[in-house]
C-alpha cells in the first residue's frame, strides 16, 4: 500500500506491507495534516505520519479514529481518561508509532468511531482536531451565557471558535494573525477581542500567545492552554497571580459525564457544514502528498487544514 513517511525536513510517499494484526481494518479515506507533524519531522521522525485519520470498516460504516490508543488495562483507561494512560508516550502516531496516512490502518475497536449522519467521511479527518479544541473549551468551563476569547487562529482555533459557540457562549472572540483567518473567524460568527473574558482558550502554541491569553482573562476568569509550548516559555505568573487566573492546560480528548469529546466533535462538525467547508482548504491525492506538506505549511497563502485522501 502507498503510505506517507517522514524523511526530514519533508516527507515521501512510499510503498509498505498492509498493516497486520488484531485491531480493526480501516480503509483510509482522509487524513489531515496537523501542524505537530512538523514538530515530528523537526524532531527526525521517519514514521508513517497521519493522526487526523477517518475511513471505512469492512461492512462500509463510515468512522473517525481516535489517535489515542491508551493501554484499555490502567485505572486511566478504566475510567475514560485515556489521555492520561502511561504508554501514551510510546503509541504517539507519526512520531513513537506509525500513523495512518496510508490506504490501510488498524485501530483498537475502542478507537474506532462511527460517523453521525450528516458529516461525509472525506471531511471526518476534521473529528479529531475539532475533539481536541473540544475537550479544551470544555475543561476550561465554558457555559451558556459566558464571553469566550481564543487566541490563535489556525484549524484548531477555528475548531474552539464553534466549540464555544456550541456550548452555548454568549459572545466568542477570536485574536488572529492573518487577514484570512480574521474573515474566517467573522464568517463563523467571530468578534474582535474587547474587555475580559470569562474564558480564554490559548490556541496559537507561542509565548505571545499565552501573554495575551493571560491578559484577556478576566479575573477569576480562566485560560486553557491548548499550545504546545516550546522549552524555556515564559509563563505569566504575574498577571495570572495578580488576577487568580485559573489555568487549565488540554491534552487530547477523553470521555467525561456527560459523553465523550470525539462523539461531540464529530456532532459538531455534522451540524455544522459551514465549519467544514472553511476549515479544509486545500485536498490531495497521497501520491501528491509532498506538495500536500509545502502547502500545508504556507498559512499566510490560506491553508488551514490540508486533507489527503489515500
Amino acid at each position: 500500500m502507498l503510505a506517507v513517511r517522514g524523511a526530514p525536513p519533508g516527507v515521501q510517499v512510499v510503498e509498505v506491507d498492509e498493516p497486520d494484526g488484531p485491531w480493526e481494518l480501516i480503509r483510509i479515506r482522509s487524513a489531515s495534516i496537523c501542524a505537530s507533524d512538523y514538530t515530528y519531522l523537526k524532531y527526525g521522525s521517519t514514521k508513517i505520519l497521519g493522526h487526523e485519520l477517518a475511513g471505512t470498516l469492512a461492512d462500509g460504516t463510515p468512522v473517525a479514529i481516535e489517535a489515542i490508543f491508551g493501554c484499555e488495562d490502567c485505572e486511566h483507561c478504566a475510567a475514560g481518561d485515556y489521555n492520561h494512560c502511561p504508554t501514551v508516550p510510546t503509541t504517539a502516531l507519526g512520531i513513537t508509532a506509525d500513523g495512518g496516512m496510508s490506504e490501510w490502518f488498524r485501530a483498537p475497536a475502542r478507537s474506532v468511531v462511527r460517523l453521525p449522519d450528516g458529516l461525509d467521511v472525506a471531511d471526518a479527518a476534521l473529528v479529531e482536531p475539532t475533539a481536541v479544541a473540544w475537550h479544551a473549551v470544555r475543561t476550561a468551563g465554558t457555559a451558556p451565557g459566558m464571553r469566550v476569547a481564543v487566541v490563535g487562529a489556525g484549524a484548531i482555533g477555528l475548531m474552539a471558535l464553534a466549540a464555544a459557540r456550541a456550548m452555548g457562549a454568549a459572545e466568542v472572540s477570536l485574536e488572529a494573525r492573518h487577514p484570512h483567518q480574521v474573515e474566517l473567524g467573522e464568517r463563523l460568527g467571530a468578534t474582535q477581542p474587547s474587555g475580559f473574558y470569562d474564558v480564554v482558550i490559548e490556541a496559537a502554541g507561542t509565548e505571545s500567545a499565552l501573554h495575551r491569553a493571560a491578559d484577556l482573562a478576566r479575573p477569576g476568569g480562566s485560560m486553557g492552554v491548548l499550545g504546545v509550548l516550546p522549552p524555556g516559555t515564559e509563563w505569566p505568573q504575574h498577571v495570572c497571580f495578580n488576577k487568580e487566573v485559573r489555568t487549565v492546560p488540554s491534552l487530547g480528548y477523553c470521555t467525561h459525564d456527560h459523553g465523550r469529546d470525539f462523539d461531540q466533535a464529530a456532532a459538531l462538525l455534522a451540524s455544522e457544514p459551514d465549519l467544514v467547508d472553511a476549515l479544509i482548504t486545500h485536498r490531495f491525492p497521497i501520491e501528491d502528498a509532498e506538495e500536500a506538506y509545502r502547502v500545508a505549511a504556507d498559512k499566510s497563502a490560506g491553508a488551514i487544514r490540508v486533507v489527503v485522501e489515500p
